[in-house]
């Protein structure tokens, strides 16, 4: 990490304890794309799907793809994101790259490039390494995935 980041912590699904118990109201209304099955697992297909975005398959293999994962998550979670945020493993000089699943494209960053709206919110968590890759909804919404397809709760 550069002088100007700063390191994050990561944060895992929280079991509810023995003493927990549900807040009355919520600080803030869920998003649309929030509610209910946005926050179900994402299996291992689609997961693999997104990271082999990044994997330099030609234009026409990346659109097909980018269509099928907008299929998926249609039909399975009911809102499309606008792209992703994932660690880049090219090596220096890029940190992290965005996917767009609209016009399938791929964009690499170097550390002390700016990242577009809404897409710099999910930067640093994507940075941190201890997620799959970030969800970015159109309504400013980041929904970090794990490795094994978790979705953590904002």
């Amino acid at each position: 990490m550069g002088y100007t980041e700063r390191p994050r912590r990561l944060v895992r699904p929280a079991a509810p304890g023995p003493g927990a118990r549900p807040a009355t109201t919520p600080a803030r209304p869920a998003p649309a794309a929030a509610r209910g099955e946005s926050y179900r697992p994402r299996p291992g297909q689609l997961l693999e799907a997104v990271a082999r975005l990044d994997a330099g398959l030609d234009e026409q293999a990346c659109r097909s793809l980018a269509e099928w994962i907008r299929e998926q998550y249609t039909t399975e979670y009911g809102s499309v994101p606008l792209g992703f945020v994932a660690r880049c493993h090219l090596g220096p000089p890029y940190v992290d790259h965005q996917l767009d699943l609209f016009h399938v494209i791929v964009r690499h960053f170097a550390p002390a490039e700016p990242m577009p709206e809404p897409f710099s919110a999910a930067r640093m968590l994507a940075r941190s390494g201890g997620y799959a890759h970030v969800e970015v909804y159109e309504d400013g919404m980041v929904l970090p995935v794990l490795d094994d397809g978790t979705v953590v709760r904002p």
